[in-house]
């Protein structure tokens, strides 16, 4: 099985505290050759099962910004999709994504996940994910590839929604 990434778009704000999502259901994109969508609920057995979920700059293990096991990533389903709550740590790492935040740099926020037996449909070039495996979160400063998700620090709304998106898969062996 193959980890899989998917990035999004919209960050910008200020303060400590990150937040806003990471995905969004219903929303197709393309992926290479094929279009995309995520469906209410994909999340919500990874989330069950009580996994340590990661929160990453730029899927980089080296600089993690925070954890579900220590309560600095908090996530959750809603009625939107994945939210996401984040609390920068004091390092490099979070005051330049703090930084970057603050000025409408960062392309998004992106997740790596691997699909359960299962957990997608495939209708011609069309993939519907049901059920996934959610490996990590990260707040990305490329550009990412779902539209409509959203960070932004606690303390300020959103400034713009990036309208235009690119779209890629990478595969980690």
């Amino acid at each position: 099985m193959t980890i899989e990434k998917r990035y999004a778009a919209g960050v910008s704000a200020s303060g400590r505290k990150l937040q806003g999502y990471i995905a969004k259901w219903d929303t197709p994109t393309t992926i290479g050759d094929f279009t995309e969508v995520i469906r209410r609920g994909a999340f919500a057995s990874s989330l069950a099962a009580g996994r340590d979920i990661l929160a990453l700059a730029d899927h980089d293990t080296s600089r993690v910004l925070g954890r579900t096991s220590s309560r600095t990533l908090q996530l959750s389903e809603d009625d939107t999709g994945l939210a996401f709550a984040l609390e920068l740590p004091d390092t490099q790492a979070g005051r330049d994504l703090a930084a970057l935040a603050e000025r409408g740099d960062l392309g998004g926020c992106s997740f790596a996940f691997t699909v359960p037996k299962g957990g997608d449909r495939w209708t011609g070039n069309a993939r519907e994910l049901t059920n996934v495996a959610l490996d990590e979160v990260s707040i990305v400063q490329a550009r990412p590839a779902y539209p409509g998700t959203e960070a932004h620090l606690r303390s300020l709304q959103p400034q713009s929604q990036l309208a235009l998106m690119r779209y890629w898969l990478e595969t980690v062996k």
